[in-house]
């Protein structure tokens, strides 16, 4: 069986998890803008690609899958998730089986607004969240809306755009700039309303990560809780599983709610007792490592599935107080090659 993991970045140890699943019965590839990203260090076959709103993207991908044989793709990165969901048709004509949701369940996750809507759909505690300037401005005033507040953009990746602000000044200026930053950046192309940048409650307490799977047909089968000890450049950096049936039962009610497929990446916060959803990420999270090192075994289940087989539900609930620490490590990741 041959794995595709586009926009690999950093996700070595994700690529060294399949590995070990598919042995030596097929191989591993992997693609990212730049040939010296780590996670190539893992892959069989490494090939660069274009930036993901490129015309000659998806192109250059199905390309790949046609070439290299591929069975599954596994995208990494936020913003190709959208595209791949819209053109998944493509790559399952070609036998190829993508592990990206339908676009209803993407653009739930994507757009951090829509995320906020959706858990209060659910009965679910969310930050009191704002799109429209004046509408936050409004409700501060009327004291729904309460300082610090956090502004990131609604259609955003990783910690790309988050600032705190924690009066009516820094709230005007930090907006402004924020508006055009996003315009400056990849993530222009994803913030398709004028209403691009989110202002948000900010809740403190401790937080979780959950990795929240589903089987290939959205069905519901098991939630990984993980308390978050350290973070760094907005993935968690040390983290201990923990034994918390009600924040199980949060995911378990995400999970049969949003019928996505595969992992659900998904950070909740506790402000006195109380349990608020953050974020949504229909994909493997900078938090996962710390779910696999502690008994779950997401890659396990993902190849059987696509083989048609089945797995014990055991294998998506870690054990607990199994507490981990990520650390740099230094990679040869090849010669510079000189253009002439």
């Amino acid at each position: 069986m041959n794995i595709l993991f586009t926009c690999a970045g950093r996700r070595r140890y994700l690529l060294k998890y399949f590995k070990e699943i598919i042995g030596g019965s097929g191989k591993i590839v992997a693609t990212d803008m730049q040939l010296s990203a780590p996670a190539l260090t893992v892959a069989d076959v490494k090939v660069q690609v274009p930036q993901v709103y490129a015309e000659d993207y998806i192109p250059a991908i199905l390309q790949i899958c046609k070439k290299q044989l591929i069975d599954i793709l596994i995208p990494l990165n936020d913003l190709e998730l959208p595209i791949l969901a819209e053109r998944k048709s493509d790559f399952e004509a070609i036998g190829v089986k993508v592990i990206v949701s339908e676009p209803r369940v993407i653009d739930i996750c994507f757009d951090k607004y829509k995320t906020a809507q959706f858990i209060e759909s659910l009965g679910l505690k969310t930050p009191e969240t704002y799109v429209d300037y004046n509408e936050a401005i409004a409700a501060i005033k009327a004291g729904r809306l309460n300082f610090p507040l956090i502004l990131k953009p609604r259609w955003g990746s990783g910690s790309i755009g988050l600032e705190f602000v924690d009066d009516f000044d820094e709230l005007e200026i930090v907006y402004k700039l924020n508006r055009k930053k996003v315009m400056k950046s990849i993530l222009a192309t994803a913030s398709v309303d004028d209403n691009f940048i989110l202002i948000q409650e900010v809740i403190k307490g401790p937080e979780y990560g959950l990795d929240i799977v589903n089987d290939l047909d959205g069905k519901y089968r098991g939630v990984s809780v993980k308390q978050k000890l350290a973070m760094r450049s907005g993935e968690t950096d040390k983290a201990i599983t923990v034994d918390n049936a009600d924040i199980r039962e949060i995911g378990a009610t995400i999970g049969k709610a949003l019928g996505h497929i595969g992992n659900l990446d998904c950070d909740v916060l506790e402000r006195d007792g109380e349990y608020y959803v953050l974020e949504l990420n229909p994909r493997f999270g900078g938090g996962y490592p710390f779910s696999q090192e502690a008994g779950v075994n997401i890659p396990k289940a993902i190849v059987a599935w696509v083989k048609g087989e089945d797995v014990d539900d055991s294998i998506f609930f870690p054990y607990y107080d199994a507490m981990f620490s990520k650390c740099d490590i230094l990679l040869n990741v090849g010669q510079l090659q000189n253009k002439t």
